[in-house]
């Protein structure tokens, strides 16, 4: 089966980072993951997902360090499948991914909501610069510009020319 990279995004961290989540069931078991599910039975209960895809995904997220596996029986040994650091730190991610669903729909449309744990009122999730406070979704404020890594095709793509993008072009 051929890569769904192309060789020019092999240093974008968008497809790199696509390869390893952006995949349906993959995010679907990340979401179960951050609702408290570790039990290959409970994913497959709750997802409606073949055994053998199950198995697939979950070995690709222990590869990828996003679960691990750990014994949590041993006469039969079973494992559970916890959530590293790095797995835990994709949180951000699904929140806004669902919170971006939401948008689209009206509030009495909605199945599934983000609350306040304290305090039950909903939150509206939004990406921020960690620096300023500022929403990131402004595509005239905040552009992506090479890195100090960038090659030569990464660095011609954004070249301080074209950091801006013109009226109506999509960028992160």
């Amino acid at each position: 089966m051929a890569s769904r990279i192309r060789a020019e995004d092999l240093e974008c961290p968008l497809s790199t980072t696509v390869q390893h989540v952006g995949e349906w069931w993959t995010l679907l078991l990340l979401h179960d993951a951050f609702d408290g599910y570790t039990r290959f039975d409970q994913f497959q209960e709750n997802l409606g997902i073949s055994t053998s895809m199950l198995t697939a995904r979950l070995k690709t997220l222990i590869a990828d360090g996003l679960l691990e596996r750990r014994p949590y029986q041993t006469n039969p040994v079973r494992h559970e499948y916890v959530l590293t650091d790095l797995g835990r730190s994709l949180r951000p991610v699904i929140i806004t991914l669902a919170a971006w669903g939401n948008s689209r729909l009206a509030p009495e449309q909605r199945s599934m909501i983000l609350v306040d744990a304290g305090s039950g009122d909903e939150v509206e999730p939004v990406v921020v610069d960690a620096k300023t406070g500022r929403r990131l979704d402004d595509s005239h404020t905040y552009v992506f510009t090479a890195g100090p890594a960038a090659s030569h095709a990464m660095r011609a793509r954004y070249t301080p020319t074209t950091a801006t993008p013109p009226d109506g072009a999509i960028t992160a």
